[in-house]
């Protein structure tokens, strides 16, 4: 699976996404599929280094989900058209910094943008895996997500597939290139490996023990690869029978930092402790706190943005989330995340949303994103107000 040339891996990948999208049927009735499209009008503020920046532009995804499942064996490829409108973003410094921005596989996943004159379109592999499963294994070979860590605002021993918290979608990250083995030892425990190659087709190797203890759930998180080592711990369990549950998580991380400028050697200790209540009122409350030994200046953050511990590069020793959530009724949801950097570089990041469902495929999403002008720690952007239209059919 690791031999193969990256020419020859980018051809088989993009014909068997052309079988699942125009020949489903050949795959019989066990494929299901699905057609998603997000658009995004964004006015956004932007500083690259000095310079101020301020446009109006548009960004549409028209995603295709497909799935098929028969007796154990699965096979799922979710595929993507990326399009930007607008022309003094596509001639942004930003937008200029995001071409740059690759999986760390040994394929590209995602074709060159097409820019014209207002806009930019690109086609992207989101995912792309298959595997079995039964009673007591399950493996997962390809394009796929490697879930790591407990936390919801930041997961530390996550350098698979972090979520990026002030990212208009967190939860959009790149898949990593490889086989998952899970096997189930009993009901209560379960030990995970994972093998996966990076653009420089060297390997990174992961193991996770989880399992059952008393009174949480408990996973010790193994991560080694040629430039990071990784040892973390994850605990998450409910305070007796009050509702609350509480979770902590953390990573110790021995990394090499490597750019166009300078090769450098971290060693570091990230860790989180957080809780979630749900009222009965609807309201739900999430806090977490985070804390790391090192910090990172925004230059280096710039500097080494393909690094694998990118999300574990922060500019402040601590901080803390609050995030609320509340629906007012069947067809609107609120909701409102706050996080506070404290120290030299103290930082503040605000995200409100207000979502209308008009029905079963139809939703819009008001929302902004807003943090402290003397802030170097949220990836350059000063404040993003967007309206978002969600489309499934």
């Amino acid at each position: 699976m690791f031999s193969r040339s990256r020419c020859k891996q980018n051809r088989v990948i993009f014909s068997f996404v052309a079988a699942f999208i125009f020949f489903p049927n050949t795959l019989s009735a066990a494929f299901d599929y699905k057609i998603e499209n997000s658009n995004f009008t964004i006015s956004q503020n932007s500083k690259i280094q000095e310079n101020e920046e301020s446009y109006l532009y548009n960004y549409d995804r028209l995603r295709f989900d497909g799935s098929y499942a028969e007796d154990g064996f699965f096979i799922s490829i979710i595929a993507d058209g990326i399009h930007y409108f607008g022309n003094e973003y596509i001639n942004a410094s930003e937008f200029a910094l995001l071409k740059q921005i690759e999986s760390d596989t040994p394929f590209k996943t995602q074709s060159p943008y097409k820019e014209y004159e207002n806009g930019a379109a690109a086609a992207k592999i989101y995912r792309f895996y298959a595997g079995y499963e039964d009673e007591k294994n399950r493996v997962v070979a390809g394009l796929q997500n490697i879930s790591m860590g407990v936390g919801r605002i930041w997961t530390p021993t996550n350098s698979f597939n972090p979520k990026n918290i002030y990212a208009l979608e967190s939860d959009e990250t790149f898949g990593i290139y490889g086989v998952l083995y899970t096997r189930h030892l009993d009901g209560m425990s379960d030990v995970s490996v994972v093998v996966s190659q990076k653009e420089d087709e060297s390997l990174k190797y992961a193991f996770r023990y989880k399992t059952f203890f008393e009174f949480a759930d408990m996973a010790l998180d193994v991560v080694s690869s040629e430039n990071t080592k990784m040892l973390g711990y994850e605990i998450e369990g409910n305070l007796a029978d009050t509702g609350v549950e509480l979770r902590c998580e953390g990573a110790f991380i021995k990394s090499v930092l490597q750019n166009v400028f300078t090769e450098d050697e971290k060693e570091f200790f990230q860790g989180l402790i957080g809780a979630d209540y749900g009222f009965e009122n609807g309201v739900t409350l999430t806090a977490e706190m985070l804390y790391t030994s090192k910090t990172f200046t925004y230059e280096e953050m710039l500097l080494n943005r393909n690094s694998e511990i990118l999300s574990n590069l922060v500019g402040s020793n601590y901080y803390g989330a609050l995030s609320v959530s509340y629906s007012f009724n069947l067809f609107l949801d609120g909701s409102l995340i706050y996080i506070k950097g404290f120290g030299e570089q103290e930082s503040d990041f605000l995200s409100p949303t207000l979502t209308y469902t008009l029905n079963n495929y139809n939703s819009f999403t008001l929302g902004a994103m807003l943090q402290s002008s003397r802030n170097k720690d949220f990836k350059a952007c000063d404040e993003r107000f967007y309206l978002k239209w969600s489309l499934a059919f």
